[in-house]
């Protein structure tokens, strides 16, 4: 399903966030309500909520501090108490009073976290084999390249990155062993990778060691459940995501807690604990309009999937 598009007064460009127009159109349904950014990042799609509609107001989140300094020094001036920060990861976000009138998670990088080699997210720009959102805590990048056995690093590869080689990824990787810097781990995958359906070879790779570094896929699952306990009935959960992976944990979650079964199939008791919470406005995720994807390149594998809160749930905090 293609985007839609709204009038222009609601057109926000700072900080290119993706999709806003969709975002706006299907997250903010009360002109004053409270809304959750539980991803910061330059805030551009909270500061596009409190532009559109200024009886709104905003609590955003991130738990990268060097996110929260930017958006303290650049939008809080502007906004002043209409807008909230907190230094939350999602596993966190159970620890928020309620009644939120929606909930965003646009789970993509930030152009500054690309853009800084220092935080070892690109793999086009030398620095350190970091990857930390929050680099005040946690292992490192580098530590399950040099430290993992190869069977492991595969199973990381494969499972995060959907890395078909992920076999000869680790191989190469263990033989090649200490690597420090981003552009070292590039070059060792894209020998072992070879061509890869017209994206860099390493890419996958990569973004399978971010997201175990980063515990990203527990993490989403426990942020999407703390949602549903926070915003309140008739309010909006809407999520962008950037892979495949991501896609199918929001949409697994959607459907779970719109009722239906998403155990394996031949499962003879269904072991998910569906529960009638929502009800998926999305029935295909939207994807960005051509045109914003010639304005904004990184927004071409987003997908929007959005739901509606229907009944609480049991830990729901009003």
């Amino acid at each position: 399903m293609s985007s839609t598009t709204l009038s222009p007064e609601t057109k926000y460009q700072r900080h290119n966030p993706v999709m806003v127009n969709e975002v706006l159109a299907l997250l903010v349904t009360d002109p004053a309500g409270r809304y959750l950014d539980a991803t910061l990042g330059r805030g551009g799609h909270a500061g596009a909520i409190l532009d559109y509609r200024p009886g709104a107001t905003v609590l955003g989140c991130d738990r990268d501090p060097d996110a929260l300094a930017r958006v303290n020094e650049e939008l809080l001036p502007r906004f002043g108490n209409r807008l909230d920060l907190e230094p939350l990861p999602f596993s966190d976000l159970h620890n928020l009073t309620g009644g939120f009138a929606g909930a965003l998670f646009d789970l993509g990088l930030s152009t500054e976290q690309l853009s800084d080699p220092q935080r070892g997210f690109s793999f086009n720009l030398d620095g350190p084999l970091d990857m930390r959102m929050d680099r005040t805590r946690g292992p490192r990048a580098a530590d399950l390249v040099n430290g993992v056995p190869e069977e492991e690093l595969a199973g990381i590869i494969h499972r995060y990155g959907e890395e078909r080689k992920a076999r000869r990824a680790a191989r190469a990787i263990v033989e090649n062993r200490p690597l420090e810097t981003t552009l070292e781990l590039a070059q060792v995958v894209r020998g072992a990778v070879g061509p890869s359906g017209g994206i860099d070879p390493a890419t996958r790779t990569f973004q399978a060691l971010r997201m175990a570094v980063n515990g990203e896929s527990e993490e989403l699952e426990r942020g999407l459940e703390a949602a549903v306990a926070l915003v309140k009935t008739g309010g909006r959960l809407v999520v962008i995501s950037y892979h495949s992976g991501e896609d199918r944990i929001v949409k697994r979650f959607f459907r779970r807690m719109s009722g239906l079964c998403v155990c394996p199939p031949g499962t003879p008791v269904c072991r998910c604990d569906p529960v009638n919470a929502l009800v998926v406005i999305t029935k295909k995720p939207l994807q960005p309009s051509i045109d914003e994807v010639k304005r904004n390149p990184r927004a071409r594998s987003a997908k929007l999937r959005a739901a509606e809160i229907l009944n609480h749930v049991p830990g729901k905090r009003e």
